[in-house]
This record gives structure tokens, C-alpha cells and sequence, in this order.
């Protein structure tokens, strides 16, 4: 009896080892098959993922289970044109721009000085600005330089700020400025809009810019050209400037500072290069324009610190506005 008991024993413990074996192998043949399809495709085509990067690079929405514009797109590709668009032309020219213009303005004063009045202040003065006029436009230049800096800041501070302090403090610098320049960037807009309603009446084309155009506002020359309450050259910075580029860097700015409202991939990033851009061209433009209103002409700073200029300094820059507010027939402010 003991004897058949053992040979059972014997068999049953040769069969869980033979089942026992059997799972085993069908379980490293079940591992092995894939790995062995991988490996073939590898030596037929070594590290070549092509088609599934194809079908991720496509553009097209597969399936997620986030709700919003493009989430079931992971890649989209133009995104790199962007990026070389932003590091490349822009980075460089805008650079070289911003290199430029203060340059010429510095030789330009070197050479030429500040315009200087000809004739005795007579200590009588005349209001040119009303108190909203200054308030809107210091608003807006306030906002603008602070805007100016920050996004100098973030196109390019890898350049010139990482190199000297490191990665570190640019990243601080980075952080804090493009949180000042979100908040801000609404508020520049706002005083965009008060600066055209403001100042729109007095900056229409008027006969008497052709003459002003024709002389170059007697800059080279030093000779007296009459004006209205704005010449030619102010009323050029306010609708390029002030308005065109005002408009279009507010309004890009919006775009990028508000993706909530459905922008796609695409959208920003072409709100990021006309934001680039415009902002670019509007900073070389304001360079001449707060040289000007400082250290170019003299007595013109302090007609928007105050809102008064001598009776001299209007008769000999805006001669036309001069014999109008005399003869009463404009009170403006």
C-alpha cells in the first residue's frame, strides 16, 4: 500500500512540475514574441519610429480626455517655425535696432545740441495741457516704459543678463518681469485709448504740415517753421505710434494675456510675433520722440510736467496755436 502511495506521490509531483514548466515557457514565449517582432524590426530598420512620430506630427486630435482647442493634438508643428521666427529675425534685427536708434540720437545731440529758444522768456505762460490731457499721457508713458523694459527683459535677457548672473537670477527676473508686464499690458491698453480720444482733434492733417514737411520742421536748418497745436512730426508719432502700433501691441498683447477664450496654438503664436514686432518698432519710435520731449527741445518737458509753456517758447515751436489762443479763437485746454 505504502508502495502505491509513493509511485502517486511520485506522479503528482511530476506533473505539477511538468505544468509548473509548461506555464513558464508559454509565458517567456508570450514575453519573447514581441520583443523578437521588435527586434527584427530594428535590424531591418534601426531606430526608425517614423511612422509613429508621422502620425503624431500630423496636426490631427486623437483621443484625450481634456476638453479645449487642440488638446488632442500633441505636437504641432509650427510651433518650430515660431520659435525660429522669434530666436532668429526678430531676436537679431529687433537688437540691432535697439542698438541703433539711441546711437543716432546720441551723435545727432552730439552734433546739433538741444533747440534753444531765440528770444527772451517773457514770464508770461499759456495752459497747453489740461490735467486729464497729462494725466492720460503720463499713464500711458508710465505703463509703456515699464512695458518697454520688462519685454526687452524677457526677448532678450538670455543674452546679455544670463551669461553675467546665471540661470538663476535670470529666471527670477524672468518671472517677476512677466508678471508686471501681464498686469500692465491691460492698463497700457486703456490709456491707448484715452491718448486717441484725447489728442484725436488736434491732429489732423492740417494745409500748414505741408510747409513743415517740406523743411523738415527746420531741424538741420535751425529756420522757424510755424505749426498748429501739433506739428507734422508729433502728429506722425501719434498716429503711427500712438495709435497704428499703440493699437496692435495692446490688442496682441490681449490675445496672448487671455488664451481662455478658445486662441489656438496658431493664434498665439502669431500674436506673439505681431506683439514682438510692433512692440520693437514702437520702442525706436519712442526713443526720438522722449528725446524730443526732454533733453532735445528745450522748455518741451516742462509743458507736460506743468501744463504751461512760456508765451516765447509757443510763438516760436506753434506759432499758428499761438495766434489762435491770442486772438481767442481756441481756448483748448
Amino acid at each position: 500500500m505504502s508502495t502505491i502511495l509513493g509511485r502517486r506521490s511520485g506522479f503528482g509531483l511530476l506533473a505539477l512540475v511538468a505544468w509548473l514548466f509548461m506555464l513558464g515557457s508559454g509565458s517567456v514565449l508570450a514575453q519573447a514574441a514581441p520583443a523578437a517582432a521588435q527586434v527584427e524590426r530594428q535590424q531591418a530598420q534601426p531606430l526608425n519610429n517614423a511612422p509613429v512620430w508621422r502620425e503624431v506630427r500630423s496636426g490631427e486630435a486623437h483621443f484625450t480626455t481634456v476638453r479645449g482647442p487642440e488638446t488632442g493634438v500633441l505636437i504641432q508643428t509650427e510651433g518650430q517655425a515660431w520659435r525660429q521666427w522669434r530666436n532668429g529675425p526678430i531676436t537679431f534685427w529687433g537688437g540691432v535696432l535697439l542698438l541703433v536708434v539711441p546711437t543716432a540720437i546720441g551723435l545727432f545731440f552730439a552734433v546739433k545740441g538741444a533747440v534753444k529758444l531765440h528770444g527772451a522768456p517773457t514770464g508770461r505762460r499759456m495752459q497747453r495741457f489740461s490735467t486729464f490731457e497729462r494725466v492720460v499721457h503720463w499713464g500711458t508713458a508710465i505703463s509703456f516704459v515699464v512695458l518697454g523694459i520688462t519685454g526687452v527683459l524677457i526677448l532678450f535677457g538670455k543674452h546679455f543678463i544670463e551669461p553675467v548672473f546665471g540661470n538663476a537670477v535670470l529666471g527670477g527676473l524672468l518671472w517677476a518681469g512677466k508678471t508686471v508686464h501681464n498686469y500692465i499690458g491691460p492698463v497700457f491698453g486703456v490709456f491707448t485709448l484715452l491718448m486717441i480720444v484725447a489728442f484725436l482733434r488736434d491732429n489732423v492733417w492740417q494745409a500748414v504740415d505741408s510747409v513743415w514737411i517740406r523743411k523738415a520742421g527746420g531741424i538741420a536748418s535751425g529756420e522757424h517753421v510755424p505749426s498748429g497745436r501739433f506739428n507734422f512730426g508729433e502728429k506722425t508719432w501719434f498716429w503711427i505710434g500712438v495709435t497704428f502700433l499703440g493699437l496692435i501691441v495692446a490688442g496682441s498683447g490681449l490675445v496672448m494675456d487671455f488664451p481662455n477664450f478658445g486662441q489656438t496654438r496658431a493664434t498665439m503664436q502669431l500674436a506673439n510675433i505681431v506683439h514682438g514686432v510692433g512692440a520693437i518698432v514702437l520702442i525706436a519710435l519712442s526713443l526720438g520722440h522722449i528725446y524730443m520731449g526732454t533733453i532735445g527741445v528745450e522748455g518741451a518737458y516742462q509743458s507736460m510736467k506743468t501744463g504751461y509753456v512760456d508765451e516765447t517758447w509757443a510763438r516760436e515751436h506753434h506759432e499758428f496755436w499761438y495766434d489762435e489762443v491770442k486772438a481767442g479763437r481756441s481756448g483748448r485746454p
